[in-house]
């Protein structure tokens, strides 16, 4: 039995190195790089060790959001990617069998993420990238990602949907941990909406979006969606299929937390669109994946080997 983890993140040593010694990282200091955790510090030789203690064989890295910094200036955003993409692509060397990358974009630039993506892709190997919910206000349905979408199907490349603070909760309610708790699925369900009703999933057929944290609410908020999509003439100018039809076009992760809720996941996307994601090192991972998905009564043994390893085996061809 394998397991291989599609959202594992890290916290580049290159930014530790210096900030930890009172300087700056391209513009970055200590309190950006969510070092408050102590797994955020972490070697790759100590990330190995933990991944052999709840048994996971394979992460797919991605560098933590902090560092997307989408609001910089382009070629400072560029830099960071570099950096950070190329430390990635440095611990795949060093440990080729645990480890594949996914690249940091500079996306509020699309030339310059579709650069550094085929770079990722094409130089260092990666499966793809992970991404924001939007960029600086501008959600994905917007025609200036059109060629970066174009150009990461041509790749081939895995694109994971994963939000940075401040979250759609934030500004209505930033207590209880509800900017993350609620927010980030949220955000995912958002962003579902964009790339449909924006037409961006009829445009890109072979696209592979992965979309963080079980897709938020977008399964249980599907029925709504067709709902407006059927009487409202503003919710079909792209689309001529219902939202829910494109529910099994995206990729999930299991990360709901709850046996219930990855049960109707399941049962709305089918087996082969739920992948392993645990959030690692954040404190809302889940603690004992592999221990968790076996231990779900109401999965077949087959249900849990597609999630654990043979999906994204096939997906990432790992």
């Amino acid at each position: 039995m394998r397991a291989i983890d599609i959202h594992a993140h890290s916290t580049p040593q290159c930014f530790q190195r210096e900030v930890l010694q009172g300087r700056s990282w391209h513009g970055m200091t200590a309190a950006e790089g969510e070092l408050h955790n102590p797994r955020n510090a972490w070697t790759p030789e100590q990330r190995i060790e933990d991944m052999d203690s709840i048994g996971v064989d394979v992460q797919i890295v991605s560098t933590n959001v902090a560092f997307y910094k989408y609001d910089e200036e382009v070629a400072t955003t560029v830099a960071i990617a570099n950096d950070c993409n190329d430390e990635v692509h440095q611990m795949t060397m060093d440990y080729p069998d645990r480890l594949s990358g996914l690249a940091t974009l500079p996306m509020q630039d699309a030339p310059s993420a579709i650069a550094e993506l085929e770079r990722a892709v094409t130089q260092l190997g990666f499966k793809g990238a992970m991404i924001g919910d939007h960029v600086n206000g501008h959600t994905f349905d917007d025609p200036q990602f059109l060629p970066f979408w174009k150009a990461a199907e041509q790749m081939g490349a895995v694109l994971l949907i994963h939000q940075a603070l401040p979250t759609t909760v934030t500004p209505r309610l930033n207590r209880y941990h509800l900017p993350n708790s609620i927010g980030n699925l949220t955000d995912r369900v958002v962003t579902f909406a964009t790339f449909v009703f924006g037409g961006v999933m009829d445009a890109y057929p072979d696209l592979k979006i992965c979309l963080a944290h079980g897709g938020g609410y977008t399964c249980y908020g599907a029925g709504r969606m067709d709902r407006g999509w059927k009487v409202r003439p503003e919710a079909r100018v792209n689309i001529s299929q219902p939202p829910s039809a494109y529910l099994n076009r995206f990729y999930y992760d299991c990360l709901t937390h709850s046996e219930p809720a990855l049960r109707y996941l399941i049962d709305t996307v089918g087996i082969d669109r739920v992948v392993l994601g645990t959030d690692w090192p954040a404190d809302m991972m889940i603690d004992w994946p592999v221990g968790w998905v076996m231990g779900l009564s109401s999965l077949t043994l087959e249900e849990k080997e597609a999630i654990l390893w043979k999906n994204l085996e096939k997906m990432l061809n790992l």
